[in-house]
């Protein structure tokens, strides 16, 4: 499993108007998501099924680079654990990608059950869990379920309008504006393990 190295290309020359934009999406996500979640009396607290478990791929280069933005902010010592933590998924993941095997391993960011970049997690992490909708120009809204957690916790209770269409649109266009600035041609995939290897290659 390739992964493409951006250091040095790309964290560096985002323009900080970009990563200004990315916070106030961030923001709006956030709020929406706290509406629906307090709607529900939802929290994650204790969950059984931790979401930092499940390999996410993120697909946006300027959340990257507001995730190394983040990793800059911790002591050097705590960076080299991090990466540590990273190989370590990363190498599990490796081993089990060719037979298709389910591997569920910790976020490297995760610490004692919480994010310590918690400020800088990118969308994904911030909108999973809630059941929600997602709307594509001339076609029905698609439903999407609740994690494990929120449907033993709430799934008896009456569905509260959570949509992400407007979330998802403003980011491919910030996304977009932000590869015409830099030239960046190709399409992004990375997981949180791979970005953190990224920025220490």
């Amino acid at each position: 499993m390739m992964i493409p190295v951006l250091k040095g290309s790309i964290e560096s020359t985002v323009p900080s108007v970009f990563i200004q934009r990315l916070k106030q999406i961030y923001t709006a996500m956030d709020h929406a998501y706290d509406r629906a979640a307090n709607n529900y009396g939802f929290t994650c607290d204790g969950c059984r099924d931790n979401c930092c478990r499940t390999r996410f791929y993120h697909h946006t280069l300027i959340e990257y680079a507001y995730l190394k933005e983040g990793l800059m902010t911790l002591k050097p010592e705590m960076q080299d654990q991090i990466k540590l933590r990273a190989m370590t998924v990363s190498d599990a993941t490796e081993k089990t990608h060719d037979n298709q095997e389910a591997v569920r391993l910790m976020c490297p960011l995760n610490f004692a059950a919480r994010c310590i970049l918690y400020p800088y997690r990118p969308m994904i992490c911030r909108l999973h869990g809630i059941p929600h909708e997602l709307k594509k120009p001339g076609q029905q809204s698609i439903m999407g379920p609740g994690c494990e957690t929120f449907n033993r916790r709430c799934g008896h209770k009456r569905y509260f309008h959570f949509e992400r269409t407007p979330f998802y649109f403003d980011m491919a266009k910030l996304e977009q504006e932000v590869k015409q600035a830099l030239g960046f041609k190709k399409k992004f995939k990375m997981s949180i393990s791979q970005m953190i290897l990224d920025f220490h290659s």
